[in-house]
């Protein structure tokens, strides 16, 4: 028992050692609210991209972020807080928000499920949009939905250029649709694309992610008056 608690204080010593550049503590706050690629850190912290990448390597082995390969550009990558990690760091901003807005490509899954989890947690309004919609909302995330209880109404997909609003929080499940959009984005979301997939796991999976990453943002977001 002793040796464990000695390991655990070394581990919580080396996650506040890890914290305790401001920088570092920059990157963390910034991945609270979604993924970022390297270069967008950068940008926002000011540094260059061999000091970012020392940061990001101290982060990356105290397991407090992780990178996975763009869906959209391979040779993109997006850093993601390891949430679980910073169990007794958490820091939560409020900040007030007219609307959360939802986008993906099509505006045929990952969004859709964004709404209806966003719904769930949160009484700040939302909505969703695509860069490119479809037809129709996926089938596979219709019957997701169903089978874990959520509200999805079977509406027709949307451009955001239609959608968004002044006052929105944009938020991006999807690599492409980040990528690609024109208007300034507020936070990003790499959720894989359940219909490349196609498998009822694959969609129970995006929405798991989902799921965990709303209850992540909704305590920073408060509804703006009026």
């Amino acid at each position: 028992m002793k040796t464990e608690r000695v390991a655990e204080i070394a581990r919580r010593a080396a996650l506040h050692a890890a914290l305790a550049d401001p920088a570092r503590l920059q990157i963390v706050d910034v991945l609270a609210l979604g993924d970022a690629a390297p270069s967008e850190l950068a940008e926002l912290l000011g540094v260059g991209s061999n000091l970012l990448a020392h940061h990001l390597k101290v982060l990356e082995r105290e397991g407090l972020v992780v990178r996975t390969r763009s869906e959209g550009d391979g040779r993109r990558w997006y850093v993601r807080l390891v949430p679980e990690a910073l169990a007794a760091v958490q820091v939560r901003p409020v900040r007030e928000v007219a609307r959360v807005l939802f986008v993906c490509t099509a505006n045929s899954a990952r969004s859709h499920l964004a709404t209806a989890v966003w719904r769930r947690v949160s009484t700040v309004p939302t909505a969703s949009a695509g860069t490119h919609p479809a037809g129709r909302i996926a089938p596979g995330a219709m019957a997701a939905a169903r089978r874990h209880g959520l509200d999805l109404p079977a509406i027709t997909p949307q451009h955001v250029e239609a959608v968004r609003a002044l006052g929105d929080l944009v938020v991006t499940v999807c690599d492409r649709a980040h990528e690609e959009l024109q208007i300034p984005v507020d936070v990003h979301w790499s959720v894989p694309d359940p219909i490349g997939r196609g498998t009822p796991a694959a969609f129970d999976d995006a929405l798991a992610d989902l799921e965990r990453r709303a209850n992540a943002l909704a305590p920073h977001l408060a509804r703006q008056p009026g």
